[in-house]
């Protein structure tokens, strides 16, 4: 049967040292699909300056092509934690997406130019000690003023699980921020656990 090379579009590289687990000719593709293979590489997948929101008075864009970019891109999260944030936050806009949000999205897949090889490290490791971090913003979202927060969980050093999700409730202060985060990332935790 032979050793695991490719698994639901995973490719997968086993050596002595630990396991990488990468979507390169996913990614390769998704840029091809969308005709930036000539764009230019950038260093961030998501603009620090610019905060996204509903944008009334801008140009609406096709729906259709919007969701299958934002589909195609949540796919590639399995093995690109660090797009995550960018298209979490992105997809928050499927229902009515206008020319500033297809413009956040092609930046991430301008970032994706450079890094289509990017992916997940499993060192072989006797360690088995669960961590998890946590962190949140405060009112980052100017429309409602929620809070985003965003958890990882390390098996070892390894990652094993990670999430960005906007808090369903507006908190008052950073400290009420903080607790549910780090409530987030105990239920992860303990979701993480069971699996073993």
């Amino acid at each position: 049967m032979g050793e695991l090379t490719f698994f639901l579009g995973l490719q997968i590289q086993q050596t002595e040292e630990g396991t990488f687990i990468c979507q390169t000719k996913y990614a390769k593709e998704l840029i091809q699909k969308f005709g930036m293979n000539i764009a230019k590489s950038i260093g961030t997948p998501m603009s620090p300056a610019k905060n996204l929101d509903k944008d009334e008075q801008v140009t609406p864009v096709n729906e259709t092509k919007y969701r299958g970019m934002i589909g195609l891109l949540l796919h590639l999260i399995a093995s690109q934690p660090n797009i995550m944030f960018g298209v979490c936050k992105c997809a928050r806009f499927q229902s009515a997406p206008k020319e500033s949000h297809f413009t956040a999205v092609k930046r991430i897949i301008r970032y994706l130019i450079g890094n289509v090889s990017h992916g997940l490290w499993y060192p072989r490791s006797n360690s088995f000690k669960l961590e998890g971090f946590s962190d949140a913003d405060l009112a980052g979202d100017k429309e409602d003023r929620k809070s985003t927060s965003g958890t990882c969980q390390l098996l070892g050093k390894a990652l094993i699980s990670w999430n960005s999700k906007k808090q369903a409730s507006v908190a008052l202060s950073t400290i009420e921020v903080e607790y549910i985060a780090i409530g987030h990332s105990k239920m992860e935790s303990q979701s993480s656990r069971l699996l073993n």
